[in-house]
């Protein structure tokens, strides 16, 4: 029987495996996203979170698990399909063309998705001084905030982002995690990666570990510092 917690999930990859060159990487792992809240994916460098998203979105190849989003089992996903059903990816870097203006992703973006887009932006976001910038002119803080604004125009009913706040400023990582605060009180499924724990554990409303090829549900920011394997494995005695 399907739970009604398990049954409001607008994305589940669940007890995903995949190998490269002969080696599994992922054994048995799953992530999940629910309407208006944050998933915090932790696990240490090399552990499978970017791989888990990417094979869920059918750009590695999937040896086993399952893929579901808005109710729909998908045999074979992919972010084609997905992306049209409301699914928006951010990865960990090249979202943008390098040689296309800030404003001509967003143009093309409301052109593609007609109806489905929103106006305007967040004031911390700072678009307005983008609009007319190439990913060359662009600090790496401004290049996420450049991508986040992508991602919020398009309205998605989940976001996939895999290492937000990764090698950006303090001022920009605050205002980056304001915008994914402020996309899940909206509504919109969260799932993040990454390792600044303190921010991200302030952003997060549930948190799951990657570890050994497979992943644990460690329940709410509170309940994962309680959990003993996790702080002594992951966190470290800085906390």
């Amino acid at each position: 029987m399907i739970s009604r917690t398990e049954a409001e999930r607008v994305f589940v990859a669940e007890s995903v495996g995949v190998s490269f060159v002969g080696r599994q990487v992922l054994k048995s792992a799953s992530v999940w996203a629910s309407p208006g809240e944050v998933t915090a994916l932790f696990g240490r460098n090399g552990s499978g979170k970017s791989t888990l998203f990417r094979a869920a979105l059918g750009l590695v190849t999937r040896e086993f698990g399952t893929v579901r989003f808005r109710s729909i089992a998908y045999e074979k996903p992919s972010l084609r399909t997905l992306a049209p059903q409301g699914l928006f990816y951010l990865p960990d870097f090249g979202l943008l063309s390098r040689r296309r203006t800030v404003a001509w992703h967003i143009a093309a973006l409301h052109n593609r998705f007609e109806g489905e887009t929103k106006e305007g932006f967040p004031d911390g976001l700072d678009i307005d001084s983008l609009f007319e910038k190439t990913v060359w002119e662009m600090s790496g803080g401004e290049e996420r905030r450049a991508e986040l604004a992508v991602a919020w125009a398009r309205n998605p009913c989940c976001l996939l982002a895999d290492e937000p706040l990764a090698g950006i400023a303090p001022k920009d990582r605050e205002v980056v995690s304001s915008v994914i605060r402020s996309m899940a009180d909206e509504g919109c499924a969260v799932v993040v990666t990454g390792h600044d724990v303190r921010p991200l554990m302030d952003l997060a409303d549930r948190i799951v570990w990657m570890v050994a090829g497979t992943t644990h549900g460690l329940g709410s920011p509170e309940e994962a510092m309680a959990h003993e394997q996790f702080r002594r494995e992951y966190l470290g005695p800085a906390y």
